[in-house]
């Protein structure tokens, strides 16, 4: 099914990110942690693709046995980063090909210790110009990403606001948002796109903190900004994983039942393929509705 149909028929809708593993073990571990939240029906699971390309192989194999075998929707990464304009098109038909309905277009990060973005021979630069590609020549169903706290790259809001219209100008029907701590980044954004002309659905994207070590690894490469008494209440537990694990799905679902009751088109969950804090986090979710009930 078609990820803007999905918005269409059902609120709110939940989604999962995952990432390809390195070998064989890796994708048997995660098909187990699809399989555990596979019971909370979610309404499609998305498989990235690598720094610079890297791992696009393995991101078709997995949606394409997501397809056959698990019955969920799944979305195809795909990415500007690696690929001249015939590897896309390759990639595409594939896809195509296999029933996938799904994508979404990123213009991806730049290899390992290439510090700028630099497009392929043939390539595309950026991501409105994959959403063009795509729109122009295959009938997918196409989402993109965006930045309430803006992209590292962008120098404004008004900049960020710029290069997300004209991906929903050329064909992007959903956004799913970068991950964010504070919820006010969310409804900010949204207030500021709709004034830029920009309708379509707007999924907040929400990751649980279940380490102190991802505060100062990814998130803070994405400088995510994380509340002040939020970050000082992790400082607080480092010496006890189990203290900060169960801080994080508690904010988690802080964050979702607020956004729920505002009325978010849904969650897309950024797993790092684990499912305990997202099960968790989930499974409270559809047992007190807050959408129900809002605020």
């Amino acid at each position: 099914m078609r990820v803007a149909d999905l918005l269409e028929a059902h609120r709110p809708n939940f989604s999962f990110e995952f990432f390809p593993p390195k070998d064989d073990d890796g994708v048997a571990a995660l098909f187990a942690t699809i399989a555990a939240l596979r019971e909370l029906e979610p309404g499609f699971v998305s498989v990235t693709c690598g720094a610079g390309g890297s791992t696009r192989t393995r991101t078709l194999e997995l949606v394409e046995r997501i397809h056959r075998e698990l019955e969920i929707t799944p979305v195809a990464h795909v990415t500007c980063a690696g690929s001249s304009r015939a590897e896309l098109h390759d990639i595409l038909r594939r896809l195509v090909d296999g029933g996938i309905d799904n994508v979404l277009a990123l213009r991806g990060d730049p290899p390992r210790g290439q510090g700028t973005f630099v497009p392929e021979p043939g390539g595309l630069a950026h991501g409105s110009d994959l959403v063009a590609l795509i729109a122009g020549s295959y009938s997918l169903c196409i989402g993109a990403a965006c930045y309430p706290e803006t992209h590292l790259e962008s120098t404004s809001l008004a900049d960020e606001l710029r290069w997300t219209r004209e991906k929903v100008d050329r064909g992007a029907s959903y956004l799913i948002t970068q991950l964010f701590f504070d919820n006010r980044a969310y409804f900010d954004y949204l207030t500021a796109a709709r004034a830029a002309g920009i309708t379509v659905p707007i999924i907040p994207g929400i990751i649980p903190i279940t380490s102190v070590g991802q505060i100062h690894g990814f998130i803070a490469k994405l400088q995510a900004k994380i509340p002040e008494k939020l970050l000082a209440a992790f400082e607080n537990r480092r010496d006890d994983p189990q203290a900060v694990l169960e801080l994080g799905v508690a904010w988690s679902t802080l964050q979702c039942s607020e956004l729920l009751r505002a009325g978010a088109p849904g969650i897309h969950f950024y797993t790092m393929n684990r499912s305990a804090a997202t099960r968790a986090i989930l499974s409270a979710l559809l047992a007190a509705r807050p959408w129900k009930h809002p605020g």
